[in-house]
């Protein structure tokens, strides 16, 4: 990381952020830091073999934080322990992820509701882990009424950095991100804060970072949008002229993205499906119109979907590639469309 520019992360994201993922960020502009997909904790669990391949077979050469999520002290503590034998950067908590199939079992998310098992929670894992600990969390559950606690206890447990998505958990990933309760964080906390939420491109990660003084950016479907991102954002606090990908570009990345992260004997469709996953995010800055992201939904078939890429991606190769995502094109409208606002966010 170049000395008064602030860090880069890969947010975790869950049937994401493997190692073939990661293969292609690197391939297009490394983060200065990665984060796994998060390993399970419970009773029964093991560390997941593909995700521990994102640590033990991961050449990029940046450090990698192997996150956990659960809610038993004493598993997370063995599952901490067990992380710590590979060559981690850092153990991470989630304590942010809002799928209701998580939250519900108070872990995750989840966590937020409770302040005082928080605090038990941190207190065993700092215990049990003499390196780098973090956490990944958002700025309260279903409200910010507990916030100034929740950094009082970052604080108190000698948390070495705090990712901060800055919507709570009810939220999702709706509405506006408020960028004040980084700020916040910043002035209150000893660690290091990465900003997390909404950087949609260079020019707001620009923004963001003057008005919350954060130490960093951390970025997750927006980097699966355009994996330039990172390299976007090093020339531009670097002041260097910033690359813009065209739709030609793009259509290299599809191609890349496709072949990497198709595993063994995947059956087409089923991989095709899952390509559907990212290039929903893609779409978004493909046409305004959104008549990409309808065509490539409803196909089956590699050549179906790679037809449809050459279609909008290759008829005008040129064509700049939006550093946004387009007003009212949403990636997955039952996550991210307009929505009556459910967090009740306080203003500061």
């Amino acid at each position: 990381m170049a000395p008064g520019r602030p860090a880069t992360a890969l947010a975790p994201m869950q049937d994401v952020t493997d190692l073939p993922f990661m293969r292609v960020i690197h391939h297009y502009g490394d983060p200065d830091y990665y984060f796994t997909e998060y390993f399970r904790v419970h009773a029964h669990s093991r560390l997941e073999p593909h995700i521990l391949r994102s640590i033990t077979e991961n050449k990029t050469g940046r450090p990698v934080f192997a996150q956990m999520i659960g809610e038993s002290i004493p598993e997370l503590v063995k599952t901490a322990r067990e992380l710590r034998r590979h060559p981690v950067a850092g153990i991470d908590l989630n304590m942010g992820c809002p799928a209701p199939k998580i939250y519900k079992k108070h872990c995750g998310g989840g966590l937020l509701r409770d302040p005082a098992r928080i605090d038990r929670v941190l207190g065993a894992l700092r215990e049990a882990i003499p390196g780098r600990f973090t956490v990944k969390m958002r700025i309260g559950f279903d409200s910010t009424d507990t916030f100034p606690a929740l950094l009082d206890l970052i604080d108190k447990h000698g948390i070495d950095l705090l990712s901060l998505h800055a919507r709570t958990v009810r939220q999702g990933y709706r509405g506006e991100a408020h960028y004040d309760y980084v700020r916040l964080a910043v002035e209150r906390l000893s660690c290091p804060v990465l900003a997390n939420g909404n950087i949609l491109s260079a020019d707001r990660a620009l923004r963001v970072a003057a008005e919350t003084g954060c130490h960093g950016l951390m970025i997750g479907r927006h980097a699966i949008r355009n994996p330039w991102i990172f390299r976007q954002i090093r020339e531009a606090f670097g002041g260097a002229p910033v690359f813009r990908p065209t739709l030609g570009d793009v259509r290299g990345y599809v191609e890349r993205l496709y072949h990497t992260t198709r595993t063994g004997a995947c059956p087409e469709q089923l991989h095709v499906n899952k390509m559907k996953k990212y290039l929903n995010f893609l779409g978004q800055g493909v046409d305004p119109e959104g008549k990409f992201l309808y065509e490539m939904r409803r196909t089956r078939t590699e050549a179906d979907l790679f037809t449809v890429c050459d279609r909008h991606l290759l008829t005008a190769p040129e064509t700049p590639f939006a550093d946004e995502p387009y007003d009212g094109v949403i990636a997955r409208p039952n996550c991210e469309g307009p929505a009556t606002e459910t967090a009740a966010v306080s203003n500061r």
